[in-house]
């Protein structure tokens, strides 16, 4: 799969019900052996098995829209350890994971596919054009 918006994100997007400079959103790095992504009828965190979170939530911050790209600050996941990561995942925190609404799923990031060994993990977020997605 290649970098996607889910469905719904679009969706809420279109609509107004998500604002990416001034909701909260948070980063999961992702074991795909145990999330199989679908961008059409997952909806929720909670769509998304515990196992496969394999560090975060980590917040964004500093949060910016120009020209439909949406970019943040550069995250750290400290003291990472588990099995192989080959994701990311964006999801907006209501503070209830039934609630949440997966935004995007990233798994073409430089430095993907990663084993951690228990060090940090820094997601610097793409400076192009499109920054981490675009609308």
């Amino acid at each position: 799969m290649a970098n996607t918006l889910y469905d719904n994100a679009r969706e809420l997007f279109a609509t107004a019900k998500v604002n990416w400079t001034s909701d909260t959103f948070k980063v999961y790095l992702i074991d795909s052996g145990n999330y199989t992504v679908n961008t059409s009828t997952h909806l929720y965190l909670s769509d998304v098995s515990t196992s496969a979170r394999i560090a975060g939530p980590v917040a964004l911050s500093s949060m910016t829209a120009t020209a439909g790209a949406c970019d943040a600050a550069d995250i750290t996941f400290s003291s990472v350890s588990g099995t192989s990561i080959e994701a990311i995942l964006i999801y907006k925190d209501t503070g209830t994971e039934s609630t949440s609404p997966l935004i995007a799923y990233i798994d073409t990031a430089t430095g993907l596919p990663i084993t951690p060994n228990g060090g940090d993990i820094i997601v610097t977020w793409d400076s192009g054009t499109n920054k981490i997605f675009r609308l």
